[in-house]
């Protein structure tokens, strides 16, 4: 997205509480290996996740820990075709760009930071949804628009509802996520 700043090659933190108070999240963003990696604490859902991103922004491997020191969900990406950490192709993501737990402002991060949309314009990406009770995940389609230079507009065209408005700051994180979650 154009006018955003780079986010510092030693990594950054941001920290959400939930609107009404009933949880939390912290993410971290750090440069390692040529890729991002995203690694965020959700309470209130009590799941961690990790998320490897190409320098681009693009999702290419998503773990998620409930309540095992191994992942309870593993799922990666060539950019086109989804598999498990087994080998088994998950034919029904294919075309999937993004990656959403649902319960987390960090689901934003990475198509507003690619997407290169200006103000007043849109685009729409397929998202990979998480479903962290039944580990189950279906493929959405979302239409980001951008409201304006530092606001943006979430709706949800499977659906055909919004789900959420927010600003974002310099780096282009989720600021507050309208309903659901404050930046501290």
């Amino acid at each position: 997205m154009s006018g955003l700043s780079a986010l510092p090659a030693d990594g950054w933190t941001a920290r959400w509480d939930g609107w009404d108070g009933d949880a939390s999240e912290e993410l971290t963003l750090r440069w390692e290996n040529e890729a991002w990696t995203a690694s965020g604490v959700v309470t209130g859902e009590n799941i961690q996740y990790v998320v490897r991103l190409s320098p681009l922004w693009e999702v290419r491997q998503f773990l998620l820990f409930r309540d095992l020191e191994q992942p309870d969900l593993w799922l990666g990406t060539d950019g086109v075709r989804w598999g498990e950490v087994n080998g088994s192709h998950r034919e029904e993501l294919t075309g999937a760009s993004d990656i959403a737990v649902g319960c987390t402002p960090f689901d934003h991060v990475a198509p507003v930071r690619r997407l290169g949309v200006e103000p007043g314009g849109s685009a729409t990406v397929s998202v990979a949804c998480v479903d962290v009770e039944t580990l189950g995940v279906t493929v959405r389609e979302r239409r980001y628009e951008r409201v304006s230079e530092r606001r943006w507009q979430v709706l949800d065209t499977s659906l055909g509802i919004a789900l959420c408005e927010f600003g974002v700051d310099d780096y282009g994180l989720p600021l507050d996520v309208d309903g659901a979650f404050r930046r501290r």
